[in-house]
């Protein structure tokens, strides 16, 4: 098996079944984001608690395609138990293996999207999830 073949495995594994799916009770922020481009939407969900504005808990919904769900399954995964700079990190480092294809080993299972930066019509469905966390923590004034 080579590493492509295991890096698409993971993908496909996060996009059946992914991690953080559903909703929070209480959750601190709520946000929508789509890309119309694919039709994909993700509702994602923060808790944040404490003096560094740690993330207590994420959880999100919505459809689209296997890279945008398997994306944000990664990326609730990674950022879970992080501090909001810690998790910007995470949003940065993601952004940056899109846009030069280099992998990112501190970005977890979420490495094995780097392949997506080949495809510049796919990398907006890798980046929703990631940009809907940015978004959400600005919107919770956490930044």
């Amino acid at each position: 098996m080579s590493l492509d073949d295991l890096y698409q495995d993971l993908i496909l594994e996060h996009a059946r079944y992914p991690h953080h799916r559903g909703t929070l009770s209480d959750p601190t922020v709520t946000l929508d984001a789509q890309n119309p481009t694919c039709g994909d939407e993700i509702h994602l969900q923060l808790k944040l608690s404490g003096d560094e504005r740690k993330i207590e808990d994420i959880a999100f919904s919505g459809h689209g395609c296997t890279i945008s769900q398997a994306s944000a399954s990664m990326m609730t995964d990674l950022v879970l138990g992080l501090s909001v700079k810690e998790a910007l990190e995470k949003v940065q480092a993601f952004q940056d293996m899109m846009r030069t294809g280099e992998p990112r080993e501190e970005l977890g299972d979420a490495v094995a999207l780097a392949g997506v930066s080949r495809f510049p019509v796919r990398i907006k469905c890798a980046l929703l999830a990631w940009m809907a966390l940015k978004e959400a923590l600005e919107e919770a004034g956490a930044m």
